[in-house]
C-alpha cells in the first residue's frame, strides 16, 4: 500500500526543506508534489484566484495519479484550506494519509525565510497577507509540529509516523527497473 504524506504550514514554516530532505532520505519512488512548483511554474497561475483556480484540483490530480502508479507521496505546500481544504479532504477520505501542520509564528517564517539559501523576493508585509494562523485541515490525527520543534525531529517525526521508515517502494523503479536491479547488493 502507497503512503501520502500532506506536509502544510506558513511560508517559511519549513515546510519544502523538510519535505526534501524527508524524500531524500526515502530514495527512489517517493514523489514529492510542491505547490509553488506545480502552481507558478507548470501552470503559472497566481494564487487566491477562487473558483476558477485550476490548481487545487490540478495538484490533488497530480497526487492521486502518482499514488495510482505505486509510488509514495509527499504533498507539500501552504495549501489554504480555503482553496485546498475541500479537495484535500477528499483525497484524504480516499487514501490513507498522514498530515502534518508546522505551527511556526509570524515572527518566525520571517526569521527563517531570510536564512534561506535562496530567499524569494517578498517583504514581510506580503508575508502577512499569505500568512493563516493555525490553518488546520481538521481531519483526523492531523499532526501539529510546533515550531520549537529541530529541523531533525520534524523530518524523523514524518517519516516515523507517515510509516515511510517502514514502507518499501511500490514503483517499477526501484522495484523492477533494470537499471536499478543491477545496481542491488
Amino acid at each position: 500500500m502507497t503512503a501520502l504524506v500532506i506536509l502544510r504550514g506558513n511560508s517559511g514554516s519549513g515546510k519544502t526543506t523538510t519535505a526534501r530532505e524527508a524524500r531524500r532520505r526515502y530514495g527512489r519512488g517517493c514523489a514529492l508534489i510542491e505547490q509553488d512548483h506545480l502552481r507558478r511554474v507548470v501552470l503559472r497561475e497566481h494564487g487566491g484566484n477562487g473558483a476558477d483556480a485550476v490548481a487545487p484540483g490540478f495538484i490533488v490530480g497530480t497526487a492521486r495519479a502518482a499514488l495510482d502508479a505505486g509510488y509514495h507521496v509527499i504533498l507539500e505546500g501552504i495549501l489554504h484550506t480555503g482553496q485546498y481544504g475541500d479537495p484535500l479532504r477528499r483525497l484524504v477520505e480516499d487514501v490513507p494519509a498522514t498530515c502534518f501542520y508546522l505551527d511556526v509564528s509570524f515572527e518566525e517564517t520571517v526569521r527563517r525565510h531570510a536564512l534561506r539559501a535562496e530567499p524569494i523576493p517578498v517583504t514581510a508585509e506580503t508575508m502577512r497577507g499569505w500568512y493563516t494562523e493555525r490553518d488546520l485541515l481538521g481531519v483526523p490525527h492531523e499532526v501539529v509540529i510546533p515550531e520549537s520543534t529541530t529541523f531533525e525531529e520534524t523530518v524523523t517525526t514524518v517519516l516515523n509516523l507517515s510509516g515511510l521508515t517502514n514502507t518499501e517502494p511500490q514503483t517499477p523503479c526501484p522495484t523492477r527497473c533494470r537499471r536499478c536491479q543491477e545496481r542491488a547488493p
